[in-house]
């Protein structure tokens, strides 16, 4: 599904990746975990191809990037990124940003066959806001929009679903939503990565980590081998205690010293 050797990337003088490796098998639902600026970003850019490393092999969907048309790779994969919100037109109902998503559009400029709507309405009834299709995007909280773009991936019946931080400014209550609509969407055949640096975003649904600090993957494997005391305090630079609620992380963290 997705297998990732010895990525490098340097941009100028920086080394931004230093050797990462990775695979995720189909099916899987991994978290990548890190501070902010570690590089979980730009692993997700190299994945959707539009960012390729100083050296190293990237495979996804059994491709291997440098020897086919990273857009038609791209037709497989749903993605979610901040800056997609910010693509789409406010006014246009939320029905046609889901229905945009079975063509790669951000718009539509035509009229919209009648079983794409259909299936539209489908997709926003199984993220809990069919109530809203007829509404301008503009008039959804944050929390509403971000599981209006959850139901627009879902649109091309993607393989591999990656999500780039998308509870990023939302407040506990819409967290919440937005990841049991998530989990709601999940399907055995479904691979899932999604970025965060909140280990309590990290729901039942997610299976295995990817531990990542200063650019190289720290620990990853099954969530619970992954995040120990000893990896979250190399990772993070903090003493963490963690403790497990149905099969959920919570973290305590401790006394910091003055340096």
């Amino acid at each position: 599904m997705i297998h990732l050797q010895g990525l490098t990337f340097r941009r100028g003088e920086r080394e931004i990746l230093r050797g990462v490796d990775l695979k995720v098998n189909p099916g899987e639902h991994w978290t990548l975990l890190g501070r902010n600026g570690c590089g979980k970003s730009t692993i997700l850019e190299m994945i959707t191809g539009y960012l390729f490393p100083t050296s190293g092999k990237i495979d996804v969907l059994g491709n291997r990037y440098g020897q086919v048309d990273v857009r038609e790779v791209r037709k497989q994969i749903g993605y979610i990124s901040p800056s997609l919100i910010e693509k789409m037109t406010l006014r246009d109902p939320v029905w046609e940003i889901v229905a945009s998503g079975a063509f790669a559009y951000l718009r539509f400029y035509e009229q919209v066959a009648d079983e794409v709507k259909e299936r539209a309405y489908i997709e926003l009834e199984r993220v809990g806001l069919r109530s809203l299709a007829e509404q301008p995007f503009g008039t959804l909280s944050q929390g509403e929009r971000k599981k209006v773009l959850l139901a627009r991936t879902m649109m091309a019946s993607p393989q591999l679903l990656i999500l780039d931080e998308p509870c990023a400014g939302l407040d506990l209550f819409e967290r919440e939503k937005f990841l049991h609509a998530l989990s709601e969407l999940s399907t055995h055949n479904l691979s899932m990565l999604y970025v965060t640096h909140h280990i309590e975003e990290i729901v039942p649904l997610f299976t295995h980590v990817a531990l990542m600090a200063d650019g190289q993957l720290v620990a990853t494997g099954n969530k619970r081998d992954v995040l120990t005391p000893d990896n979250l305090q190399e990772a993070y630079d903090l003493p963490i205690d963690i403790k497990w609620r149905d099969d959920r992380p919570w973290i305590e963290v401790g006394k910091v010293e003055s340096r």
